[in-house]
């Protein structure tokens, strides 16, 4: 190939570099100029620009309100230049209380609902800052924190807040950067004041002590969390967890032994229109069968009413299943990333976060001071030069009247600074009087003494934390726990235990099915229970395995040749229209592995199992209950013996007999009873292995049907000479014993 000619000004790029340069850039970009906060004052970008565009607008909390659409549009003109809609959407949440736990904007007009309502349009709602907001802008102009240029370099914004109220945390934050993402759930401010005011006297102090400071999450919308505390503090000694909230429920009594549910606070960030349209559709499916009815009878307050099917509804039990199915209970996660100096993505603890905000406050206090000392000096210097007038006052207005260059002269003459001689020329007639000299002897010596006490602050480490501790203690008091803001709304509790399969139940309705099982591993459920299973069809080469009547609120054990159970849930079979589906789509049955037996689950019940091998041993069943589609191992099986039987446990005396068609009785007691294991030898073979098995009761004695369905009983007395010792070999079975080889009863019953 001949030389590739490359067009002038046209510059060679390896794709590669290009692309990691440009996706590196815009991933720190998204990181530190979208998506996470910074720890200093808790805001994102937009969020602090709206609030320094409302500064610039003069909407301070005790002023008139402004149109939205102002705001905003002075917000992308001048500091953030991205879409209206989404600078609006940032300023409405702002504004809702029920969103943020501290709003920052004062809003007037519709800013939405917690149904998931939508704000009116900007041109209608108007807004302004709120106390918090104040807090956070405080010192704003008196250097406290660094300005940088704007976009358009025309204008100048902040690039942090002074933030005098802890924002992050009080306020929480949540947003999606590139590889990596922060959730903060808000926090009560004055629980997390007195976190800071115990970490400025012991910044080494442990996440116990904090964790007894600020127990946990203070959501605006309350509800309770039920997260032990040995979570919770994990959750903020790594800054990453979760808590689980709960809403806030009570009953009310209707008369008659009838009462309803009703919910007056649910969990954060969930809409309540949707919450109860879900619970609506539940009890449209018959997902909710101890619930009746579901009404909204919210008006300023939430007031969501729950109704039970009858009053022997267990409210407790009623609610557990709601908490499973809907966000009446939901996980609000906790992932502490944020923007540590503002600049490095980090994951901070509690006490990280808090001493990053009081450290951020002492740099605040002491620019604040600096630039206050500095206009102290600048006002002593114009007061000396005020006052050296006055002790001269009749050559100052000589050499004003008459010099050609006054100031040059005033300067001269009492060696005056330029800017006290500006200063007395620029000063009017009226302030030559007597009083006004007194006036500014007094400012000079008030303002003297302040300088001292910005100079020994200055010097002292010491001072500027308990100023800091000062201004920190003077926030507690205006949000603390007895004001209507500051008043903690979201409280803890321990969840009630209840058992699991009672939960289970209350969420499935309860109806009578006929389970069908063919050979092959088909199963189906057929509604009502079915006595006559002749007209049963099945596909081609599979037949009817068994049946048996159930309830959709039962489950079912599936054993197999691997000696696992598995669990199914009765009310997830698919019906009986049609042939069913294979039991291995529902378990994870492994190649080779073929089921035993099917039935519904008794936890009373206990069961012995036996193995080809003719080894067995005795279960109780809620031991054998499977938690996961895998099933849960029982009985070990060596290859290339496998499971063979399972029977109900129910009598004193086992029968045994195998395929050389030899019979053994012997007390169930020599049986043991294990949760798992191989068992213990049931039975000796010379050819071939177990063919059935069944515990009977002495004093009932045993039974066997034929093929013919004719059933007999056998007495002790007349078992007499099969009765033996457990691992015997057993004798051929008394006249009239089914050639088969089996006792022709239900396995399990």
């Amino acid at each position: 190939m001949g030389t590739e000619l490359i067009p002038d000004g046209v510059e060679r790029i390896d794709l590669k570099a290009a692309l990691e340069e440009r996706y590196l850039a815009y991933a720190l970009s998204t990181i530190t100029g979208r998506a996470l906060p910074d720890a200093r004052d808790g805001l994102k970008p937009v969020h602090r620009r709206i609030l320094y565009a409302m500064r610039q607008l003069r909407l301070d909390p005790g002023s008139g309100f402004k149109k939205s659409a102002r705001v905003v549009g002075d917000v992308i003109g001048k500091y953030h230049p991205h879409g209206d809609q989404s600078v609006y959407d940032a300023l409405v949440r702002l504004a809702q209380d029920f969103a943020v736990r501290y709003p920052l904007v004062d809003g007037q007009g519709n800013f939405g609902n917690v149904d998931g309502d939508g704000a009116a349009a900007m041109r209608y709602t108007e807004a302004r800052m709120t106390e918090v907001a104040r807090l956070l802008l405080d010192g704003i102009d008196e250097n406290a924190v660094d300005f940088r240029e704007t976009y358009s370099g025309e204008e100048k914004e902040p690039i942090v807040l002074p933030g005098a109220f802890p924002n992050l945390l009080a306020n929480g934050s949540a947003g999606i950067a590139v590889g990596m993402a922060t959730s903060i759930p808000p926090h009560n401010a004055a629980e997390l004041c007195d976190a800071a005011l115990h970490l400025i006297k012991h910044p080494n102090a442990t996440i116990e002590k904090l964790v007894d400071l600020v127990p946990g999450p203070d959501f605006p919308t309350g509800g309770i969390i039920i997260d032990d505390p040995a979570t919770i503090r994990e959750a903020y000694r790594t800054g990453r967890g979760g808590f689980r909230v709960r809403a806030r429920w009570e009953t009310e009594d209707q008369g008659r032994g009838t009462y309803v549910v009703v919910v007056t606070e649910i969990p954060y960030q969930v809409q309540k229109s949707k919450l109860i349209e879900h619970i609506a559709e539940l009890l449209q499916n018959k997902r909710l069968p101890l619930l009746a009815d579901v009404r909204d009878e919210s008006t300023d307050d939430i007031r969501v009413v729950l109704e039970p099917k009858s009053r022997t509804v267990d409210a407790a039990i009623m609610m557990e299943s709601l908490f499973k199915l809907t966000d009446l209970e939901s996980r609000i996660s906790l992932n502490m990333n944020v923007l540590s100096r503002g600049v490095v993505p980090k994951v901070m603890s509690l006490g990280g976060i808090l001493l990053e905000w009081l450290e951020h406050r002492r740099v605040v206090l002491v620019r604040r001071s600096e630039f206050r000392l500095d206009k102290i000096k600048a006002r002593l210097e114009i007061l000396g030069g005020f006052l050296i007038a006055y002790l001269n006052l009749d050559e100052v207005i000589r050499i004003i009247r008459y010099e050609d260059e006054p100031k040059d002269v005033l300067m001269a003459a009492f060696s005056l600074t330029e800017n006290q001689a500006e200063a007395i020329l620029n000063m009017r007639l009226r302030n030559l009087r007597k009083l006004e000299e007194a006036e500014i002897r007094t400012e000079h010596d008030a303002l003297v003494e302040e300088q001292g006490q910005i100079e020994a602050l200055l010097g002292s480490t010491d001072r500027q934390w308990q100023t800091v501790a000062w201004q920190v203690s003077e926030v507690k008091k205006a949000f603390g726990q007895n004001t209507p803001l500051g008043k903690r709304r979201t409280t803890f509790a321990v969840a009630p235990t209840h058992a699991e399969s009672d939960i289970e139940l209350a969420m499935i309705e309860r109806e009578p099915i006929t389970v069908i099982v063919s050979r092959l591993g088909w199963i189906r459920a057929m509604k009502g229970h079915i006595a006559d299973f002749s007209g049963l069809t099945f596909k081609t080469g599979d037949e009817l395995r068994t049946a048996f009547h159930a309830q959709t609120t039962d489950k079912l054990l599936v054993f197999s040749t691997a000696g696992r159970f598995y669990t199914l849930g009765a009310d997830g079979l698919p019906g009986g229209k049609g042939q069913g589906e294979p039991i291995r789509l529902m378990a994870d049955l492994a190649d080779g592995e073929d089921i035993v037996s099917v039935f519904p689950h008794d936890p009373e019940r206990k069961l012995l199992l036996v193995s080809t091998e003719g080894r067995g041993f005795v279960v109780p069943e809620a031991e054998v209950v499977a938690n996961t589609r895998k099933g849960k191992a029982v009985m070990g099986i060596d290859a290339p013996f496998e499971a063979k039987l399972v029977v109900a446990a129910r009598g004193d005396q086992v029968a045994i007999i195998g395929e050389n068609r030899k019979l053994l009785i012997f007390p169930l007691s020599e049986v043991p009873e294990l949760p798992r294991g191989k068992g213990v030898r049931l039975q000796k073979y010379k050819d071939g292995t177990v063919s059935d098995v069944r515990v009977f009761a002495a004093a009932s004695g045993l039974i066997w049907v034929d093929s013919s369905g004719r059933s007999y009983t056998r007495t002790m007395d007349d078992l007499r000479e099969w009765i033996g010792d457990r691992a015997q070999a057993g004798r051929l079975p008394p006249p009239g014993f089914p050639r088969t080889n089996t006792f022709g009863t239900p396995a399990i019953g």
